[in-house]
């Protein structure tokens, strides 16, 4: 019980005088705290404790460290009068004497609801109610208040009101429950529908206890998806508050502290209950954000149940203002102007999951990566399995081709809504970390869809998690986080525990082998669906086939567009007027959109070389028409020449770009030129070092050869000097390398294929023989003698007006023939017209001059194969009159006579 000391043991107060507060907190029913009026921050507060009275005390819970203590549970009544006080006086002002203050400083006197003594004595109402006895030892006759209160007493007897009423007090008891056994499935059970309850104490701004009504639960309940500043527990007990904790519990204690409020009690992670309290006059979370008393935080965000969208604005509202916690913010995008932050862009290209190339109004270019979110990717071992093979991200990580293709089809060529939530500052490599440039990061929207949360909810991308301090993420943090959680719900994409898809794409860019394979399939296909990949060149373009499931390099055919510069062995080739402009042309019409092809012919480097289509645009003339192209005389055989042509001739006439300079030369020159042109017969000194089964030759020019010898007597004095590991050189095809050949010297050579570590198949550049060998045998080419400083001397050639034998043994003794007379010996070499895959030439023995390709047509080892150019009509007619020659002779292949007329083929040849 409660009540006044004896008179021995406490003074009265000499000076009584009236003073005014706010009812913080009832204690009981007869003790309460009175605080003052905020002045800089927290208010000063007091307990009083009404004289002449006494009220039941309420429950106690037994001390956790005195584990033989017990739970004292409530008086009879206690709890009512408690509730009496709490509903009466609860945050309204009151005003009170202190009559006797004790040695320990416990302060009793009377108190009055109102600001001054003519408002309701609350002893009295107390014990009127018969929620207090009064203390009658000691009374003295002339105190009135005494008097008064025991007169009071006797009414509420006589009335059996409260403490004097009939039938027992048990029910009066509360049943005070201070754990419950399964918390998650307490919270479970109610749905997140609304429970009363009355907020027993505040621990800090977003931490309270409250008592649940009507089972009386004491449970502690976090405050769902903010954190405010909190009071910090030091070694030696005492608490340090964080910058705003006090002003914090100031603002939840004096809105909430035993006020009747409703708790949506939304989940229970790790034995911690998260809520949201609901009050008459507002949502404290919603206020204490809004007041810079809190900040958002991630993990719990996603239970709260009355829109986390509310929250991130009162929190933005609290960051614009610089209130509180927020007084040093700088937002991430401060120096950014309001035409840099909101923009509309057409997207150009996508670069990845994550980042696309946009084009600004102004024309510039601009590389945004989508906020707050991570493209797949692979971790763990997986990042070191393959390492020999040729790692492409695009095809070989999971997952990534299908979100860079839900990019490119939704985005590329359409207008979006950027809005840039932050700048990510650029950041040097470290151990294991790779550099990263500056990243623009923004939401990118089209047609309200925010592009980064799609491509969350399939399972595209995951989200980024940050530390609580880091601002810098996207405005629509929370839709991410519940677009991911809605993906690992449904196993989309990279959380599906299907197995992964697997893209097995054939990059035959510059295979000649497999270009030659494939080219009649393209051929006879007439229109063909692709991708644009990459753009090199106004003309020259990678290709992606779908239905072929490979990579081609495709030339546009029928034109002659202006060269981008390169790299050459030689050094750099410097760029030709308007070759940037034809490459940003073609990049902006077709550039990762899907077009269609016609494959007519390929090139010696295993390029395809035909006509390109998109959305009924012909980019060959395309480009013609805006006087970026010329039309080139292949043109000619196409059904696209006239278009072609006309589209020329008017740009030639406006003079525009690449026509700029032209001026107009006599038709009769050109005629005449035409009408004179004959065979040049330019013959040079080469050295023949392989002849191949296909009777191709390679071949040295002897005016280089004294710098090739140079440089190999150099590099093998190098490598002696400092010899390579073995098995240290790890071969990719493509690569320039030194190889250790047969006779133990190392030459210069070119990775073809890779089949293991013990199967490597290279090329040598400076000789043109093939071979398999190990990688033990195999190491990098030092600088100083790469191609750069002495070009590949090996120069593939063919047999000029000759027909090669298709039948095996009929080519073998052709074969024979050509090494027997030429091979590892100095001829005389003549360019006379090019084919698919390398020159075509005419070579003449270094000692008598004569043909050997006549040689072999003389000895009918061969059939002619008949040129029309009129140039070369004089050659041709020789080859023939030679082959008739042998025919008549029956010489070898014509033993059986003339056998072109019905079964050439089957003899391996054609007419």
């Amino acid at each position: 019980m409660a009540s006044v000391s004896a008179t021995a043991q406490a003074a009265p107060v000499s000076s009584a005088h009236l003073q005014r507060g706010i009812v913080k907190m009832v204690l009981s029913g007869c003790a309460i705290i009175v605080r003052g009026q905020p002045r800089g921050g927290p208010p000063p507060e007091r307990q009083i404790n009404l004289s002449n009275i006494r009220a039941g005390a309420m429950a106690r819970r037994a001390a956790q460290a005195q584990p033989d203590t017990k739970d004292t549970p409530d008086e009879p009544w206690a709890f009512q009068a408690r509730e009496f006080l709490r509903k009466k006086l609860i945050g309204k002002e009151v005003c009170f004497t202190v009559e006797i203050r004790t040695p320990s400083g416990r302060e009793y006197g009377i108190v009055y609801l109102g600001k001054d003594t003519t408002g309701e004595n609350i002893a009295e109402s107390l014990v009127n109610e018969g929620l207090a006895t009064v203390r009658r030892e000691g009374i003295r006759g002339n105190n009135p208040e005494q008097a008064r209160l025991c007169e009071l007493e006797d009414q509420s007897k006589s009335s059996k009101k409260g403490l004097w009423s009939e039938g027992g007090s048990a029910h009066t008891i509360r049943d005070l429950k201070y754990t419950i056994e399964n918390p998650r499935n307490f919270v479970d059970s109610l749905h997140q529908k609304p429970i009363n309850a009355i907020i027993e104490h505040v621990r800090d701004g977003s931490v309270v206890r409250a008592l649940l009504l009507p089972d009386y639960y004491l449970v502690t309940v976090m405050l769902s998806g903010v954190k405010c500043p909190t009071f910090k527990r030091e070694a030696d007990g005492t608490e340090s508050p964080e910058p705003f904790a006090a002003e914090a519990k100031f603002f939840t204690e004096s809105r909430l502290l035993q006020r009747d409020v409703q708790i949506i009690l939304e989940s229970c992670p790790n034995q911690n209950i998260l809520g949201t309290i609901l009050h008459p006059n507002g949502n404290i979370t919603e206020l204490l954000l809004k007041e810079g008393f809190a900040r958002c935080v991630d993990w719990s965000m996603a239970v709260y149940t009355q829109g986390a969208e509310k929250l991130r604005a009162a929190e933005r509202s609290a960051k614009e203002r610089k209130v509180r916690i927020w007084r040093d913010y700088v937002a991430p995008t401060a120096n950014l102007d309001q035409k840099d932050r909101q923009f509309v862009a057409k997207v150009m290209q996508v670069v990845n999951a994550d980042a696309m190339v946009v084009k600004l109004n102004s024309g510039e270019y601009k590389t945004i990566h989508l906020s707050s979110i991570r493209p797949p990717r692979i971790e763990g071992e997986e990042k070191n399995k393959d390492r020999d093979k040729r790692f492409r991200p695009l095809y070989d990580i999971p997952y990534m081709f299908e979100a860079r293709e839900f990019l490119r089809k939704k985005l590329i060529g359409k207008k979006v809504n950027v809005t840039v939530d932050y700048i990510r500052a650029a950041t040097g490599p470290g151990e294991g970390i790779p550099a990263f440039s500056e990243r623009t990061c923004a939401t990118v929207t089209i047609g309200g869809i925010n592009i980064a949360e799609a491509l969350v909810s399939k399972g595209l991308a995951t989200v980024i998690r940050y530390r609580q301090d880091d601002d810098q993420r996207s405005s629509h943090y929370d839709e991410l986080l519940a677009a991911e959680a809605r993906a690992i719900k449904n196993g989309k994409g990279l959380h599906s525990k299907k197995e992964v898809p697997i893209h097995r794409v054939a990059d035959i860019s510059g295979e000649t082998q497999k270009a030659k394979q494939f080219l009649p399939f393209l051929q006879r296909a007439g229109r063909s669906e692709a991708v644009v990949e990459y753009v090199f060149s106004g003309s020259r373009l990678k290709l992606y086939m779908p239905k072929e499931t490979c990579l081609i390099t495709f030339l546009l055919a029928g034109i002659e567009c202006p060269r981008s510069s390169r790299n050459l062995p030689g050094g750099v080739q410097v760029a030709e007027p308007f070759s940037d402009e034809a490459m940003l042309f073609t990049k902006e019409l077709v550039l990762q959109r899907e077009v269609e092809v016609e494959v007519e012919s390929m090139d010696k480097a295993g390029n395809f070389i035909g006509w390109l289509h998109i959305e009924g645009v012909n980019l060959s003339v395309a480009l013609v028409e805006n006087a970026l192209s010329k039309v080139h005389f292949t043109a000619e055989r196409s059904a696209y020449y006239k278009t072609l042509v006309s589209a020329e001739d008017t740009c030639r006439e406006k003079k525009e770009k690449i026509w700029a300079n032209y001026e107009e030369k006599p038709v009769e020159e050109v005629v005449h030129v035409t009408e004179e042109k004959e065979r040049v017969a330019n013959y040079r000194a080469v050295f023949v070092t392989e002849i191949t089964d296909t009777l191709h030759i390679y071949a040295q020019d002897v005016e280089t050869g004294g710098q090739l010898e140079s440089l190999m007597e150099t590099m093998r004095a190098e490598i002696a000097a400092q010899p390579p590991v073995e098995g240290s050189y790890a071969a990719r095809r493509g690569e320039y390398c030194i190889a250790k050949f047969a006779d133990g010297e190392w030459y210069r050579a070119r990775v073809e294929k890779v089949e293991s570590a013990a199967k490597v198949h290279v090329f040598y550049i400076d000789y043109g023989n093939r071979e398999v060998v190990s990688t033990t045998r195999l190491a990098a080419m030092p600088p100083a003698f790469s191609t750069r400083i002495l070009p590949a001397q090996a120069t593939e050639y063919a047999f000029a007006f000759i027909q090669v034998p298709q039948d095996d043994d009929a080519r073998a003794d052709v074969v024979d023939c050509v090494v027997r007379d030429i091979q590892n010996s100095q001829c005389m070499l003549n360019v006379e017209y090019n084919g698919v895959t390398c020159p075509h030439v005419t070579i003449q023995f270094g000692d008598t001059k004569d043909d050997a390709g006549l040689g072999l047509v003389k000895e009918g080892l061969v059939m002619v194969d008949v040129r029309k150019e009129k140039h070369l009509q004089k050659i041709v007619t020789e080859y023939l009159n030679s082959q008739e020659s042998a025919k008549s002779a029956r010489l070898n292949i014509w033993r059986y006579g003339d056998f072109r007329a019905d079964d050439a083929d089957e003899f391996g040849y054609r007419r």
